[in-house]
């Protein structure tokens, strides 16, 4: 197994600060370490130069900053030409990083959402009517405003259309050339415990901890995964983590499915626990 983590941009034989506590301790381990630029990953036709600091072949597993699933692809290929094959092939990364890939599979564990593949007002409005009135938060594919709470998430009713729109549109302008694939609607929930996060490996949970925005860096609640767990192993996705909140009901509640991969570990859960539980 080889173990992937960004370089530092400006000492690429380095890598970079973020994962180097991880780094560190999978070498402990005795896995092998090598380095990618994550700067070439992000860039259209950008892979080989990613890569070209790659040594050995075998499996391997990334460690490292987001990347949409289009760049994600051309990454993979570009490893197996060097004899070096991901865990998690291009296929599963963008049914996990995606929204629309995992949706339909825990739609019994995780709020009402509809989506759009445009940016636009026209497919905006179809997917506020398909949803239908009430509270919701709009968000991407691949990611939300979240830190823009009233300005780009939250919608107190979509049945008003402008001021809807008004959010989704501050929503598509933080976003950028960032936003990916088109619009998500999320019927809004109440929750009163603070998100914790999970991380399955073939389906199975091997870690769970605080979210990596929790300040105190510790769980609000215990977690129950009875509802979860199998559907989370039904999707059989490689490596992924999954976030859940206490709803105001008492029920467990997905707020999120993302690949492990690109998801943060929060400093208060160590790295030697973190890498042990993975491989």
């Amino acid at each position: 197994m080889i173990l992937l983590f960004p370089s530092d941009v400006l000492r690429p034989a380095r890598v970079d600060d973020h994962f180097a506590a991880e780094a560190a301790a999978a070498r402990a381990a005795g896995i092998e370490v090598s380095y990618v630029d994550h700067d070439a990953m992000t860039r259209p036709g950008g892979a080989e130069q990613a890569v070209r600091r790659v040594s050995g072949s075998g499996d391997a597993l990334y460690r490292g900053w987001m990347v949409g699933s289009a760049r994600y692809a051309e990454f993979d290929a570009a490893l197996r030409r060097r004899g070096v094959t991901l865990r998690t092939g291009e296929a599963h990364y963008r049914r996990a990083h995606e929204l629309p890939g995992w949706y339909e599979a825990l739609a019994a564990v995780t709020p009402l959402s509809v989506w759009t593949t445009e940016h636009d007002r026209a497919a905006f409005d179809r997917a506020c009517a398909e949803l239908g009135a009430g509270p919701a938060v709009v968000r991407d594919h691949t990611k939300s405003m979240k830190h823009h709470w009233d300005e780009a998430m939250f919608i107190p009713d979509v049945a008003d259309r402008d001021g809807a729109w008004a959010v989704a549109r501050r929503f598509r302008e933080l976003r950028g050339d960032d936003l990916q694939g088109g619009f998500v609607l999320r019927r809004f929930e109440r929750f009163v415990s603070a998100e914790v996060r999970t991380w399955w490996v073939d389906g199975v949970c091997r870690l769970t901890g605080p979210h990596p925005d929790a300040l105190d860096g510790k769980c609000a609640a215990e977690v129950d995964l009875t509802a979860v767990e199998p559907l989370v192993a039904g999707l059989r996705l490689p490596f992924v983590t999954v976030d859940l909140a206490l709803r105001d009901d008492g029920a467990w509640r997905v707020v999120e499915l993302g690949d492990g991969q690109v998801s943060d570990r929060p400093r208060s859960l160590g790295a030697e626990t973190f890498v042990g539980a993975l491989i």
